[in-house]
């Protein structure tokens, strides 16, 4: 696709290359002479995110654990989040359009869903641990987008609906290539409220009424 008649089309390689940044442009330099040990990342389309939630700081910190990780229980075993899990003992997300049928439809020694508690993109990160694992190579994954482009008219075109692909490396990769991850589950209600969709689920209205019934006068 053409973004313009001399330019392709182009796009950050997701949100997975945020330390690598902080390296690049001095930020991590200046984070480490104020003292900076943990790191806290999150997502921006969720407006009841709590950024440096103290509760959720301590409690990684008193885990031991490398990483921490909020989580939700999910609404659906289909819901578009990803799930944290083991994967040969070790701390992993399932992305959601990376769930097998089996997976989906796993349940553990209660009859719950086995995978049943989605990241909600807030995370913790011990700054030393991602110094050391800065140079793996993470995986790329492959997902569907709407893509603007220009037609051979010379339009700019806004599709409604996925036309291509792109790559990207996600900051749950991070969790992966360390060796233990706290899940620290707090109340949807009260800390998820994505924006996705211009209506309906994850939408402005619903976000807009997650805010009212937390007390944020908008």
């Amino acid at each position: 696709y053409m973004e313009s008649r001399s330019r392709i089309a182009t796009s950050p390689n997701g949100n997975g290359g945020w330390f690598l940044s902080m390296m690049n442009s001095g930020v991590l330099d200046r984070a480490k002479e104020l003292g900076v040990e943990w790191l806290n990342i999150f997502a921006v389309d969720n407006v009841l995110q709590r950024i440096a939630d103290p509760c959720f700081v301590g409690a990684t910190l008193e885990s031991g654990c490398s990483t921490g990780a909020k989580v939700v229980r999910k609404v659906t075993p289909e819901e578009k989040v990803g799930a944290l899990c083991l994967e040969d003992g070790r701390p992993s997300i399932v992305e959601y359009y990376d769930m097998t049928p089996e997976l989906l439809e796993a349940r553990d020694e209660k009859g719950e869903p086995a995978y049943n508690f989605g990241v909600i993109l807030n995370y913790l990160f011990r700054e030393k641990d991602l110094e050391r694992i800065v140079n793996d190579e993470l995986p790329v994954h492959v997902v569907e987008k709407k893509i603007p482009y220009m037609n051979r008219e010379g339009v700019k075109v806004k599709p409604e609906e996925p036309n291509g692909y792109k790559f990207e490396q996600l900051a749950v990769d991070l969790v992966r290539e360390l060796d233990t991850c706290l899940p620290y589950e707090v109340l949807r209600e009260r800390e998820f409220a994505p924006i996705k969709n211009k209506t309906g689920v994850d939408s402005v209205e619903s976000a807009r009424k997650l805010c009212l019934e937390n007390g944020i006068e908008l």
